[in-house]
């Protein structure tokens, strides 16, 4: 019994023994049905839906047992389910007209610890038809009714949030005996849809315009459709879910996972008995036929996997492509069907009951009403019932099937060619995401089957004249196949005198432009050339660019380009014909090619084609031939592309920064002047966190050079003046800087444009002094040069009297000039707090300086003399001092206040 405790009835097990378990009901039930994904079941009955949730019972370690447990009620007033169908929290219900389904949702308990085991959805209003409020939307039935005639409703279809306008309430009752461990649910309306009884002829009856074959169809998720040989453990995770239900004479597809949408309406060419729905197909049955129909839940379900899968590097056929019956076999009498992966069970009766008397129409019978249909109980010795296992044909089997009838739509270039190929695509597609499908030869053979597809695919998008031809390149690529073999591809084609369509050209156009690390043949880049002079000559420059084209023939090229520019002459045209001559070791004709224009105008030129300089194979950036004799005869220019090209967004810094250490072959930490000389030329146009990341790096190369006594390899483009007058970061040097460097020879440890450019940075206002010191510290303090800089970048952080004392220790002679240039407004007061008390201080030690800081204190004096009250100059004043050597100064003080 459910809910009982089971555990006692397993204490002494024999080896075989039968387990039965009873659910009992407290109201007739009227259908069932089991979940695919986790095996619980519902029970449908009147006005209400039982759920039983499958449980494991662990009787011991070597032992368990299933169970189930009645844990849920809906009651649903006003509905006698005709059918029903549960999959993964998702339930669906249908009457004779109506369908409606809902999505459990697990909810944690309210915030006020109060459990929601019972929650109610009560629709905010109910559909109006014509000013007649619905009583039941579930039935027909209304108080109009009567024997003489019905009333039939709207057909109305409402999706998503919408469907909670349908007019039916829903309500929870939680029934599991363990409260506090009982999931708890609330209920989201996914659709309702109603329908209307078919009129239109008089011998229909109710039994024959009543919906039927309602199903959910799960999909499971097993990773994307990667088209190598790597292998992966196909994980059952629910990814798209399906439901399907059908007319007499029309079926309805509806997706109900992530979207709620319609995907596909089946018209069936005679009325159906019953229909079963699987991954690939649909198969329906009437009286007389079994007939077979495609579906898009592949399609549907890739795009709920891969929502991006619509691009240029992946594709699938759309959702919204026209169903098509694959097959119809003829039976007779059938009566069932249900289906076990590509086995399709039947069930027939050859009947022999009078046709006219079976078609007698009946005005009773339009009513809804149960009770007015009555069945004929079989007889015991009724003959004539046969049951059939159908072995559909494989899916590699008829895929193939699929692709030779293709065929015989070559020559057409119609679309139907298309759609059949796409067909084919979905079919496979479908097989491959069964996450029953391990390991195997028959992966091995789908994934084959895959790839050929998008081959044949690619095939038809890129010969055909069709409005998707740009779908050519994603089928292409997921085809694995190199640009040589699709170039031999369409070689292959008999009629050799065709126009190339719009699909190629793409396909080749965006291969080329996407550096692939695949090198043509030379034969192979003579056809590209070909092909691209006869459809699209304007973009011969861009395609010679490409790194598949690395072994065309430079005189061929030339001879197209020279054709090219009398139609089109452009920038890249020229640059593209000194490339080609440069590759022939035409010197002459590549001079007279760079000559035509300016350099500034050459640097646009690149902007519109980045390859001629350089190109990316395998993931690293290479510079060109071009680039490399740029570099040995016009850096200038070489470095004004490269910057033209950061600034377009055509190149990042990183790779700049590759690009040319691989230009001049540092494979080391050591850095080029080349690419010193493009981070000066940068900083010209930099903010923010660039700006301070090119001035460390640069700041961190002159430091580097100043203390390995290092020359740059290559002459700098610009001197310090130079970026002085061309950058606001490179500020002027200030008075005291030059007067410390001028105070002695310089010796030949240091090149004095790092040293001038170091300065000047340290100078200007955008250097962050405090992030600068560290870098600071394999220069040395003992030459000016280096004490220089120290200071400067105290001075940046506020220091001043930290540079005070470094000066009178190591440069006195500057300390005079260094305060007049920087003991100013809030540091004017260090005259007398710091700068006099240390001079005199110093001065009370004759040594080798004694002259140069007796000068010093002088003109310090002088300084605070004229800044100072007297009583307060007398005060900052030693008291040990020399009255005749301060007196001057103190007359200078008295003097200044009687002229005050």
């Amino acid at each position: 019994m459910v809910g009982h405790k089971v555990e006692e009835s397993y204490s002494a097990l024999s080896k075989e023994q039968m387990s039965i378990v009873e659910m009992p009901l407290s109201d007739p039930p009227l259908c069932i049905s089991c979940c695919p994904v986790n095996g619980d079941l519902l029970v449908g009955c009147k006005n209400k839906l039982v759920m039983f949730c499958l449980k494991y019972l662990v009787i011991n370690p070597d032992f368990s047992v299933l169970d189930f447990e009645r844990s849920l009620i809906l009651h649903i007033d006003d509905v006698i389910p005709a059918e029903i169908a549960l999959c993964a929290g998702y339930v669906a219900i249908t009457t004779e007209l109506d369908v409606l389904i809902l999505k459990l949702k697990s909810v944690k308990k309210g915030a006020d610890d109060t459990e929601l085991c019972a929650h109610e959805i009560n629709a905010p209003e109910k559909l109006v038809n014509e000013g007649i409020k619905d009583e039941a939307p579930s039935a027909l039935s209304s108080q109009f009714e009567s024997d003489d005639f019905v009333i039939c409703q709207k057909p109305t279809e409402l999706l998503g949030e919408e469907s909670k306008l349908c007019g039916i309430s829903v309500t929870l009752e939680s029934t599991r005996l363990n409260t506090e461990d009982a999931e708890h649910f609330q209920v989201c309306y996914i659709l309702y849809r109603r329908f209307t009884p078919d009129l239109s002829s008089f011998v229909f009856s109710v039994e024959e315009t009543k919906l039927h074959s309602l199903q959910m169809l799960p999909m499971y998720q097993t990773g994307s459709f990667t088209t190598d040989n790597r292998k992966t453990a196909a994980k059952k995770e629910l990814l798209s879910l399906f439901c399907f239900f059908s007319l007499p004479h029309v079926g309805y597809l509806y997706t109900i996972g992530n979207l709620v949408e319609l995907l596909s309406t089946y018209q069936y060419s005679e009325k159906s008995e019953q229909a079963v729905l699987t991954p690939q197909f649909l198969h329906v049955i009437t009286s007389n036929s079994l007939q077979c129909f495609t579906v898009r839940c592949s399609a549907a379900a890739a795009r709920d996997e891969d929502p991006y899968i619509d691009t240029t590097v992946k594709a699938c056929p759309p959702v919204s492509l026209d169903v098509c019956a694959l097959r119809m076999q003829l039976f007779i009498g059938l009566k069932a069907i249900c289906h076990f992966k590509n086995h399709i069970i039947i069930l027939t009766k050859a009947d022999t009951e009078d046709i006219t008397e079976r078609r007698r129409p009946s005005r009773r019978l339009l009513s809804r009403k149960t009770g007015s249909v009555t069945l004929k109980a079989p007889s015991e010795s009724e003959s004539g019932w046969n049951l059939y296992i159908v072995n559909t044909i494989s899916t590699i089997q008829l895929y193939k099937e699929m692709v030779d009838y293709s065929r015989t739509y070559e020559n057409s270039r119609t679309e139907s060619c298309i759609h059949l190929l796409s067909e084919a695509h979905l079919l496979v597609r479908a097989a491959l995401m069964d996450p029953g499908l391990i390991e195997s030869e028959e992966e091995e053979e789908l994934l084959a089957s895959f790839k050929e597809s998008c081959a044949l695919l690619g095939d038809c998008y890129s010969r055909f004249d069709t409005k998707d031809y740009h779908l050519s390149l994603p089928y292409y690529k997921m085809s694995d196949l190199s640009m040589t073999e699709i170039l031999k591809r369409v070689d292959s084609e008999e009629d050799r005198a065709q126009k190339y369509e719009k699909g190629f050209i793409f396909y080749l156009n965006h291969s080329l432009y996407e550096e692939l690390n695949e090198e043509l043949s030379k034969e192979s880049a003579a056809k590209v050339l070909q092909i691209f002079h006869l459809a699209e000559p304007n973009q011969l420059p861009h395609v010679l660019c490409s790194p598949c084209m690395k072994n065309v023939c430079p005189s061929t090229a030339m001879e197209y380009l020279q054709k090219v520019e009398r139609i089109v002459p452009t920038l890249v045209v020229t640059l593209t014909k000194a490339a080609m001559a440069l590759k022939m070791g035409d010197l002459e004709a590549y001079k007279h090619e760079m000559d035509r224009y300016t350099e500034t105008k050459l640097a646009y030129g690149f902007i519109a084609e980045p390859r001629l300089l350089r190109q990316q194979r395998r993931g690293q950036v290479i510079p060109t031939e071009l680039a490399l004799h740029l570099k040995e005869t016009q850096r200038g220019l070489l470095v004004a592309s490269v910057l033209a090209l950061y600034e377009n967004s055509k190149i990042e810094l990183e790779e700049a920064n590759a690009y040319f250490k691989m230009l001049c072959g540092k494979n080391d930490d050591s850095v080029p002047q080349l690419l010193v000389d493009f981070w000066e030329a940068l900083v010209v146009c930099s903010q923010g966190e660039v700006l301070q990341e090119l001035l460390l790096k640069l700041i961190s190369q002159y430091v580097w050079r100043l203390s390995g006594m290092q020359y740059p390899d290559t002459v700098p483009l610009k001197t310090a003046e130079d970026l002085i007058n061309s950058s606001d970061h490179y500020g002027l040097i200030f008075p005291w800087v030059i007067f410390m460097m001028s105070l002695g020879p310089q010796s030949d440890e240091v090149y004095p444009e790092d040293l001038s450019k170091l300065q000047s940075l340290l100078c200007g206002p955008s250097v962050n002094a405090t992030s600068v010191l560290p870098f600071l510290e394999p220069l040395l303090e003992d030459s000016n040069a280096g004490l220089s800089i120290h200071v400067l970048c105290t001075t940046r952080m506020g220091e001043c009297e930290k540079s005070i004392d470094k000066l009178l220790e190591r440069c006195p002679e500057a300390v005079i000039s260094y305060a007049q240039h920087e003991l100013k407004d809030e540091n004017r007061a260090l005259w007398w707090t710091k700068l006099l008390p240390d001079l005199c201080k110093r001065t009370r030690c004759p040594g080798e300086d004694y002259s140069i800081l007796i000068s010093a204190l002088k003109e310090t004096l002088s300084v605070v003399a004229m800044e100072l009250e007297l009583k307060d100059f007398l005060n900052v004043l030693p008291e040990d001092g020399t009255a005749a050597f301060f007196l001057p100064h103190l007359l200078q003080c008295s003097q200044r206040k009687l002229v005050t």
